[in-house]
């Protein structure tokens, strides 16, 4: 209105703000005040009007609605199978088998599982079960479960060269223990700096032998969030 008031004219189509003043040559200063009274009044009606606290709870609700969708959708999962569930051992992000960095993992040749790039160095139990084997590198953890489950924690892609340096056991072969037991802790930033992938193992290596085989979670997990269910 301020623009019709002050007959400002145009030599172009769709160009506004700061870089309208190459369309508008011939009144910079008719324009110069239009701009001003728009961040004006933009500024002053935002100032009285917004609030942010309120805008705070409005993401925070539908981040819990969201949450909580997302844990519904577990529980009804978990409520249609055998109670037969391998919980995560790290937190971090959880990808598919195929998406792991090494051949032999991901063609699922050493059983069918899940990825999960760490977000820090400590690996629980999965169930409650026995330590079946450990490698004299630490980096990797075998454990048998209910119902036969055999299950493979390797931590990292071709950390076995790094020879043990970053890892250390809190368990020995033959140990029986509880789901969400401490296993292992390793540093991330030693993997990484040896140029590995902190990408982690999650196999069951017998998955062939359950047919309600299935991944439950992807993305963003927590330690001992269910991950796979058979």
């Amino acid at each position: 209105m301020l623009g019709s008031i002050m007959h400002i004219g145009a030599t172009a189509y769709g160009v506004t703000g700061i870089p309208g003043y190459l369309t508008t040559l011939d009144y910079p200063l008719q324009y110069t005040i239009v701009l001003a009274v728009s961040f004006i009044i933009a500024f002053s009606l935002t100032w009285i009007f917004w609030k942010e606290d309120a805008a705070k709870e409005t993401v925070k609700k539908e981040e819990d609605k969201e949450e909580k969708k997302a844990q519904e959708n577990t529980q009804s999962i978990l409520e249609n199978t055998n109670g037969n569930t391998i919980y995560a051992p790290l937190a971090g992000n959880v990808i598919a088998l195929e998406q792991i960095p090494d051949d032999t993992f991901a063609s699922g040749v050493l059983g069918n599982g899940v990825g999960i790039e760490p977000e820090e160095g400590e690996v629980t139990a999965p169930f409650d079960g026995t330590i079946a084997t450990l490698t004299d590198t630490r980096h990797a953890i075998g454990l048998m479960g209910p119902n036969g489950m055999e299950m493979l924690i390797h931590v990292g892609i071709d950390t076995v060269n790094m020879k043990g340096e970053g890892f250390e056991l809190y368990v020995c072969e033959g140990d029986t223990v509880k789901a969400g037991q401490k296993l292992m802790s390793f540093s991330i930033d030693k993997i990484k700096e040896s140029g590995y992938s902190t990408t982690t193992a999650v196999l069951l290596n017998n998955s062939d032998d359950y047919e309600n085989f299935q991944v439950v979670k992807m993305g963003s997990v927590k330690k001992g969030e269910p991950v796979i269910t058979i």
